[in-house]
């Protein structure tokens, strides 16, 4: 099917109203519409089979998420690892490791309270940043998971997460900890567990420090919001 058949069938107005996941086309020039996918089951499988960038004929597994689909917290990473690629999970090393210990620090359940998921389904080479263009071609399953998920928060680990998700171009240093709204929604940007992980000093102004000032204001909107599984 070439890529005009493929339009023809998000534009024929006897078209159904909601597109069929096997339908949905895998060239990035064409949009994934919203609404598109019924359950995140569709959308991993779609993953799985999608080359809307070059990424698809390099990996092992797509990494959609993990974590549990109605929790309160979304967290956003940047991209797969080659453990990631192997197992098809996000955050599942070190950085992984990490991350679930911070959450607990405050009192979050790792598995019922997040979400946890990337900007980008597929590992980069050498896991080196992905491009604008990677970052465009999987925007629509991002933006589809936060659709399905619906959280009340969203944790943004990184300058890409953020710059990726929202667009906004500032400085992770200089935005963390602070709440911004994106398309309705309560966004954080933290530092990445990753970046902790090069960093062990926990003194004031550490980024260990500085996690965990913002992981209290975090736990202190979920305590508001009353969303926790506790």
């Amino acid at each position: 099917m070439n890529s005009e058949q493929q339009l023809s069938l998000f534009d024929n107005s006897t078209a159904p109203a909601v597109p069929q996941p096997d339908l949905i086309p895998t060239d990035a020039k064409i949009p994934i519409p919203p609404g598109t996918y019924a359950h995140m089951t569709e959308l991993a499988q779609h993953c799985n089979h999608c080359y809307r960038c070059p990424l698809g004929a390099t990996r092992t597994h797509a990494v959609v998420g993990k974590g549990d689909l109605k929790a309160p917290i979304m967290i956003v990473g940047e991209a797969p690892g080659q453990n990631e690629d192997e197992t098809g999970l996000p955050f599942v090393g070190r950085a992984g490791q990490l991350l679930d210990k911070i959450l607990a620090s405050v009192g979050l359940n790792a598995q019922e309270d997040a979400y946890v998921c990337n900007i980008i389904k597929c590992r980069p080479p050498s896991n080196r940043v992905p491009t604008t263009d990677e970052i465009a071609a999987c925007k629509p399953y991002i933006l589809e998971q936060i659709r399905l998920v619906d959280p009340k928060v969203i944790l943004l680990t990184g300058a890409t997460a953020v710059k990726g998700l929202t667009g906004n171009k500032t400085g992770i240093t200089k935005i963390r900890g602070t709440w911004i709204e994106w398309e309705g929604r309560l966004c954080m940007p933290i530092l990445h567990p990753a970046y902790l992980l090069r960093n062990a000093s926990r003194e004031q102004g550490s980024p260990k420090w500085l996690m965990w000032q913002d992981m209290q204001l975090v736990k202190a909107k979920i305590d508001e919001l009353g969303a926790t599984s506790g």
